[in-house]
């Protein structure tokens, strides 16, 4: 018991002294230090208590990460706790590396599974395929464990050693593989080319360092490529955002030196910041149509917004996430950080995208009559609050439930292990096409697939209330049953194409990797189709930017 004391008491006076520091600051500013110091104290008290007279052990290190957690959860969804352990995924999300084996390993069953190995990565270099099922890490089972589990294991020293015991679907016995960990770099532009006689793409899949030299190197290939270019697509579709300063380099392959890119305001007004383009453009001519959607954020915000802005080019596609909040790291002490929002971000017309409203973490959609209207440099009317809306919108209808729940439940990756495993290499990302359809519904049908429509949620809420007031009959709620489970029979084949196109993805990254997924996707996408179908259009591609 006293040994338990001790270590509280050490707990406590290195947290106390952490916080006074952190008091002693405040109060200059908010004059709160006695409200500061008062819940300091009870904190350890309550703490110390805890601690001491609790029925079960328990363990400091988790109970005080529970507090932390729950504390900044309470300001906004970006401002994060970053422990020691967490650090190699900290620096994987600003600079496009970390240590590791180099594979994307999610938990399929309650089994971790590799679902890609990176290219080139010491996971591929060993071996692994996805679908590889991980039984054994360093002969302790990994049955059971979570994702955050498995990676702080696989994480490493570069040259370290990490054995597998696996299951390959297909082997009868099981595999001992070992590998050598090694820094693993995730390029940022994984994909460019032309996608037609005269227009160019390129996709920019996060905004860690390096990504504006990436981006214009891109572009600079494809003028080579094809001296003539009518156009540039450049796809920040589910590009989540990083770096701002990146975000200010990809801005200025397309706009003039010196042109401001982003400001920043925060409660500390020393922080304060204007960014703006610091070199010649690549081309500030070129058509230009950039693709975003519900997952675009942050610096993907900021670059759209400011080719919007400026007028500089076409946005196409869906509304954007609404993160308009910079985020700043600060040390904490024993190898740890706090990821913490310290400003807003402001692009050129003035308006801040940061969405107004939230429900259960996520933006919720925000009305016009909520939102402040500004003006472009030509006098086009942009809204700000709830993201970026797209000049182009365009619905998508691959939303569905029945496809959320072939991937979420990961009957796509399953059914496309097992086909591997019956076919022959694919030899061409550009020239396969699924034709098995039949196979893929014998599959489903094998596997019991079913899946909860919105109909049948809000059916079953209405049932519970028809037994209350009695206004709807029970032969009623069997008939909307029986319409809802013959319309179920009939999505499948209602959304052949759109299932068919994730499989073709699917297969050809199992020996593609990402640049096969990407390419076999730009065959079948709607918003690609539509920005050439744009920059064969001069006179409406400038009609739209003249507003």
């Amino acid at each position: 018991m006293k040994v338990l004391k001790s270590r509280t008491i050490k707990v406590l006076a290195i947290a106390t002294v952490l916080f006074a520091g952190v008091a002693t600051t405040v109060v200059n500013e908010t004059g709160n230090y006695f409200e500061i110091a008062k819940n300091i104290e009870i904190f350890a008290n309550l703490y110390k208590e805890v601690n001491t007279y609790y029925v079960d052990e328990i363990d400091p290190a988790k109970l005080m990460r529970t507090g932390v957690d729950a504390m900044l959860e309470s300001l906004d969804p970006y401002t994060n706790y970053i422990s020691e352990s967490q650090i190699e995924g900290f620096r994987y999300i600003t600079e496009g590396r970390y240590n590791g084996i180099g594979a994307d390993i999610r938990i399929i069953g309650d089994m971790p599974t590799i679902v890609s190995p990176y290219e080139g990565s010491p996971a591929q270099i060993a071996g692994l395929k996805a679908g590889d099922q991980i039984l054994e890490i360093d002969g302790k089972d990994a049955k059971g464990k979570t994702t955050d589990e498995i990676s702080a294991v696989m994480k490493g020293y570069p040259g370290t050693e990490v054995q597998l015991t696996i299951h390959r679907p297909g082997e009868s016995k099981n595999l001992k593989i070992s590998l050598v960990r090694d820094e693993v770099s995730i390029p940022n532009v994984p994909y460019s080319g032309m996608i037609s006689e005269d227009v160019g793409y390129i996709a920019l899949t996060v905004f860690t360092r390096d990504a504006g030299q990436n981006v214009a190197k891109a572009l600079e290939d494809l003028k080579v490529e094809q001296p003539n270019l009518k156009g540039v697509i450049l796809d920040l579709r589910d590009n989540g955002g990083g770096l701002l300063a990146e975000a200010v380099n990809v801005s200025n392959v397309f706009i003039p030196k010196n042109e401001l890119v982003v400001s920043t305001k925060g409660k500390v007004k020393d922080w304060d910041r204007s960014f703006k383009t610091l070199n010649q453009p690549l081309d500030e001519k070129i058509p230009l149509v950039v693709l975003i959607n519900k997952n675009s954020a942050s610096a993907s915000e900021i670059v759209s917004g400011v080719i919007q802005d400026l007028d500089r080019g076409i946005l196409l596609g869906q509304s954007s996430y609404g993160k308009g909040l910079v985020q700043n790291t600060r040390d904490i002490g024993y190898n740890a950080k706090v990821k913490m929002t310290t400003a807003k971000y402001y692009i050129p017309s003035g308006r801040c995208i940061q969405a107004i409203e939230y429900k259960q973490g996520e933006p919720a959609e925000i009305p016009d009559s909520k939102r402040t209207a500004f003006k472009t440099r030509n006098g086009r009317k942009v809204l700000d609050g709830g993201g970026v809306r797209p000049d182009i919108f365009l619905d998508h209808d691959d939303e569905t439930d029945i496809l959320r729940t072939l991937e979420e439940k990961h009957f796509i990756f399953n059914y496309v292990t097992e086909w591997v495993l019956k076919n022959a290499e694919v030899k061409s990302a550009d020239d396969f096409h699924f034709t098995q359809w039949g196979d893929f519904v014998q599959f489903l049908e094998k596997q019991n697939f079913d899946y909860d429509t919105e109909s049948e949620q809000l059916l079953k809420e209405l049932k519970g209330k028809s037994k209350e007031d009695g206004y709807i009959s029970e032969a009623d709620i069997k008939a909307l049953e029986a319409k809802i489970i013959e319309a179920k029979k009939n999505d499948l084949n209602k959304n052949k194409e759109l299932i068919t196109d994730m499989i073709e993805k699917e297969v050809v990254s199992r020996f593609f990797y990402e640049k096969g997924r990407i390419k076999v996707g730009l065959r079948n996408d709607m918003e690609i189709k539509e920005a050439v179908k744009l920059f064969g259009d001069k006179a409406r591609y400038d009609s739209l930017l003249k507003g």
